[in-house]
């Protein structure tokens, strides 16, 4: 079994008596027989990829010819950490075809084939490895930017320090509260409102806790090897950036009152960007087909997952959909004779798109509840501070009186409280702000029920120290949700 970024398995086997053509001409029809699709060939080998099945799911399968012998290289295409020894066994099936495969072919089929085959003038599986896969060599070699793998390298290096700089600072490791996300920069729709446009770039590189990030950091990692090389360094900025403004729009038109940070949405953005190549024929078919499968399992996945609740998925079809347009706005400028002058034209065009429509959308975000919420909580504060001005009053007040401004304004002003609560569960709120509601109405009536336990101990002319002990108890109540309002407010 094999283990890594893209696990493969390699193996080589002697054919001394075979000459470098036969070989060759052998090699793509053992492929054929086991149903690969045989895409790229040249003269010193070929590029076939596995069908989707319970034994392989998708390899691409690399064999090269040299005198007298093939190498053998099985890579997994999809976004898999282990392969289950799926990789030797495609190697193995394929040798042992051959061998069969050896026998079957006559001479004058070799030599039919031989003449029916054409070969690119520059045979790229002669070149040094220009392929993102072949430069990851260890887990460090993650984190060093290199020729044509080097934006993927330095978001990820990115990422990481943001996320061990807010640690130092104090942030939770694991689930960092919604006051430590928004102080790092995370989105939260009244803050753009309130002119901090920025956050819609800053929120891309915060990350909710260390599983959130490496879950991101990997799926990164993952479409950076296979993208990046193929669209370059300006392409590649260009689109995780911009995607991930979009994203960051959606997710905050979509959630009125929900804090959001992660690089997923520039992900999906990027998943978009490969999405629309695919659909083009930038890529040869038979690689076009197995990329196509891995993609759309990781976009189908992560969009049903999102489904359960607690995921941004508009920050995701947000980043996917604004990715795809990417994607086809690029292709001008990928084909065969590429020009730089219209690559630049195409990054500084969209760049100005995606600016505009950012700025627009903004001007038209609908103004939420949060507005309404901040201002039910000033008049709760108020009327909570009517309430408890019985508290306020001399021991030389006259029980008479202390009774009057418990129940006709101190428990009318509690009861108001609850009111103004009821309101604000109306609202459109985050789960943080409807569990600190849920608080405050506990809080709310354990105090009336402390005014009213008081109130009649008075009437009755018992003494509140001595004759009335469940006070005490509900006070201990009072005090412990009191509390637990301030620790999840942050005082």
């Amino acid at each position: 079994m094999a283990f890594g970024i893209s696990p493969k398995h390699v193996q080589e086997a002697t054919y001394e008596n075979l000459p470098t053509e036969d070989i060759l001409i052998i090699g793509i029809e053992t492929a054929r027989k086991l149903g690969w699709d045989v895409g790229y060939t040249s003269a010193s080998g070929f590029i076939a990829y596995g069908r989707m099945s319970m034994a392989s799911w998708g390899q691409e399968v690399t064999v090269k010819v040299e005198p007298g012998k093939l190498v053998v290289k099985s890579r997994s295409t999809g976004s898999e950490l282990f392969d289950l020894g799926k990789n030797k066994r495609n190697v193995q099936a394929f040798l042992a075809t051959f061998d069969e495969q050896r026998v079957a072919l006559t001479a004058e089929d070799i030599a039919q084939k031989k003449s029916a085959l054409s070969f690119p003038e520059e045979d790229r599986l002669n070149q040094p490895p220009q392929s993102a896969h072949e430069k990851v060599k260890d887990f460090f070699s993650i984190f060093i930017p290199t020729r044509g793998f080097f934006v993927t390298p330095l978001l990820i290096d990115i990422n990481l320090v943001v996320f061990v700089l807010m640690v130092a600072s104090g942030v939770n490791f694991f689930l960092p509260d919604g006051q430590s996300l928004l102080n790092w920069g995370a989105n939260f729709r009244p803050a753009i409102a309130d002119r901090e446009v920025w956050r819609l770039f800053t929120c891309c590189f915060i990350h909710i806790g260390i599983i959130h990030l490496l879950m991101n950091m990997y799926a990164l990692l993952y479409i950076g090897m296979l993208l990046e090389p193929r669209i370059g360094l300006t392409r590649f900025l260009t689109a995780y950036v911009l995607t991930g403004i979009a994203a960051s729009v959606v997710s905050v038109w979509w959630h009125p009152f929900t804090i959001s940070a992660g690089a997923s949405g520039a992900i999906f953005g990027m998943y978009g960007v490969f999405l629309a190549m695919l659909t083009t024929n930038l890529i040869e078919r038979a690689e076009r087909n197995v990329f196509l499968t891995s993609i759309l399992v990781f976009v189908g996945y992560n969009l049903l997952n999102g489904l359960k609740g607690g995921v941004d998925n508009a920050a995701h079809i947000g980043g996917l959909l604004s990715g795809m347009l990417i994607g086809y706005a690029f292709h001008p400028s990928l084909t065969e004779i590429e020009s730089k002058s219209l690559k630049f034209m195409t990054a500084g065009g969209l760049t100005v798109v995606v600016i505009v429509a950012t700025l627009f959308t903004i001007s038209k975000l609908p103004p939420g509840d949060f507005q309404s919420y901040e201002d039910k909580m000033k008049t709760f504060a108020s009327y909570e501070e009517m309430a408890l001005e019985v508290y306020t009053r001399s021991a030389e007040t006259p029980k008479e009186e202390l009774i009057i401004e418990l129940r006709n304004r101190g428990i009318y002003y509690w009861k108001e409280c609850l009111r103004v609560i009821d309101e604000m569960n109306a609202l459109e709120l985050t789960d943080a702000a409807q569990q600190q509601n849920w608080r405050l109405k506990q809080y709310c009536e354990l105090r009336i029920e402390s005014y009213e336990m008081i109130s009649k101990a008075l009437e009755q002319g018992k003494d509140l120290q001595v004759d009335l002990p469940e006070l005490n108890a509900l006070n201990k109540k009072i005090e412990n949700i009191v509390n637990e309002i301030s620790k999840a407010a942050g005082k």
